[in-house]
């Protein structure tokens, strides 16, 4: 599996749309960033730490097909980056993050 963070407001509009077409930073840079589970703690930290109404999606890589490629991001590592849509039924489980917890923690109990 791989993972996007998103806004709950932003996951609910996907669903009904059928596709997620990416948030502001996605947008802005042409591609919907995921990250790979070990890398997904430190995301949720640098981009997430005050941020709450958040869902993690774990997402089939099987079903992206070519649009999904693993380029260097942060310090050089390959990253997945989505050139396109998400697609809802790409989509194997989402999970709402309490709003109570970092969410860098709630990601963390969750991969566990």
């Amino acid at each position: 599996m791989i993972y996007k963070l998103l806004a709950t407001t932003e996951w609910d509009a996907a669903r009904d749309a059928g596709h997620f077409a990416g948030s502001a930073v996605d947008r802005r840079d042409g591609f919907i960033h995921l990250s790979a589970a070990d890398q997904l703690v430190e995301t949720a930290r640098r981009h997430f730490a005050d941020a709450t109404g958040l869902t993690l999606l774990a997402v089939d890589p099987a079903a992206l097909g070519a649009a999904l490629r693993w380029e260097p991001s942060r310090g050089g590592v390959p990253f997945p980056h989505l050139y396109g849509t998400l697609p809802v039924a790409a989509v194997a489980t989402a999970h709402p993050l309490p709003a109570d917890v970092p969410a860098a923690d709630a990601v963390a109990r969750l991969l566990r």
